[in-house]
């Protein structure tokens, strides 16, 4: 069993802004990758993330649904306009497909969107975060392996 973690407020920022690249990497029933860009990606008031997918026969869909019966964890990066970058791995836990909140996401599709359709609201617990900002990760990998350096970096003219 995972744990779940918290997001941050720089985590919170990123997914609210409009701006923001965010993607959601799923797999199969054979363990395939199935990556995607999903503007719909938010945080909910329980802290948890929240998608919105339109398609009920999609192959994210589909992915998820396998994802939720066998306990397999997704992966979503969220990179910023300023180079920030963040994965974030969870566990999807629910999907609404009715009730108060499917409809309020369906209202809102549907303003926004015209005639179409809501499959499901999807909540993924986030378990991990993973700060995957270039200059992040660079100065944890030069700490977690300082003799891992290009020698012509350490010749000195």
């Amino acid at each position: 069993m995972h744990m779940s973690v918290q997001l941050g407020q720089e985590v919170i920022e990123l997914l609210r802004d409009p701006q923001t690249l965010k993607v959601l990497a799923t797999v199969d029933e054979r363990g395939v990758p199935h990556v995607v860009v999903k503007g719909s990606l938010s945080v909910n008031l329980d802290g948890d993330l929240q998608v919105l997918e339109l398609l009920e026969t999609s192959r994210t869909n589909r992915n998820l649904v396998r994802s939720i019966w066998y306990d397999r964890r997704v992966a979503i990066l969220l990179k910023g306009q300023d180079g920030r970058s963040f994965q974030i791995k969870g566990l999807p836990i629910r999907a609404h497909v009715s009730g108060p909140v499917f409809q309020k996401h369906y209202s809102e599709v549907r303003a926004r969107l015209g005639d179409v359709d809501l499959a499901a609201v999807w909540i993924i617990r986030p378990d991990e975060i993973l700060d995957e900002t270039p200059g992040v990760r660079r100065k944890e990998e030069q700490a977690a392996h300082p003799s891992f350096t290009h020698l012509d970096r350490l010749v000195r003219a």
